[in-house]
């Protein structure tokens, strides 16, 4: 394996035929499903990863169906 970076695309690709990107095409889709919240400092020491806060809050509603929409 080389480090040279500069020449690595084969001849055969030809993204001039794909056409002008499309900025924003997902981000409706990942709006609905992607949550950014800040912490306070006391609650990102206690809960330090995504992994940690996902698994809280999933024993939580575990805990308290009534907060947990229905599908109908």
């Amino acid at each position: 394996m080389t480090t040279d970076d500069s020449d690595t695309m084969r001849p055969e690709y030809d993204f001039a035929n794909l056409g002008p990107g499309v900025r924003g095409k997902h981000y409706q889709k990942a709006k609905r499903y992607l949550r950014t919240v800040q912490l306070d400092d006391r609650l990102a020491d206690a809960f330090p990863d995504s992994e940690a806060v996902r698994s809280a809050l999933t024993a939580y509603l575990q805990e308290h169906p009534e907060l947990t929409p229905s599908d109908g």
